[in-house]
């Protein structure tokens, strides 16, 4: 069984890594149309901030029905980890946007 600490981690790294591996490739993409890649690699990173923080949490629903139930049995530890596990991803996904920017500022 993994650890909170290890599972944080790991949702935080998958979720930079989607929007800055999907950006990045983006980018490349967008040399072989003749489309400026920093403009291209921006959006991108902001249209995937959602998607990765989705998929660094293993899609939306699983994610709630845990909030959900514990929630209504009166277990809160569980509640608490899986908004923490979102915050991680969304971090990460936050993150990884910001170095998209940051890489991209001026070039725009």
């Amino acid at each position: 069984m993994e650890s909170f600490l290890t599972k944080s981690i790991v949702d935080f790294f998958i979720a930079f890594g989607v929007v800055f591996g999907g950006s990045m490739l983006a980018g490349m993409g967008s040399v072989f149309v003749m489309a400026a890649p920093a403009a291209i690699m921006i959006d991108t990173a902001s249209r995937l901030k959602i998607w990765a923080l989705v998929a660094a949490v293993g899609g939306t629903i699983d994610p709630m029905r845990v909030i959900e139930s514990n929630m209504l049995e009166g277990h809160l530890s569980p509640v608490v980890q899986q908004i923490c596990y979102i915050l991680c991803a969304f971090l990460g996904a936050h993150m990884g946007t910001e170095l998209i920017r940051w890489l991209c500022k001026g070039a725009v």
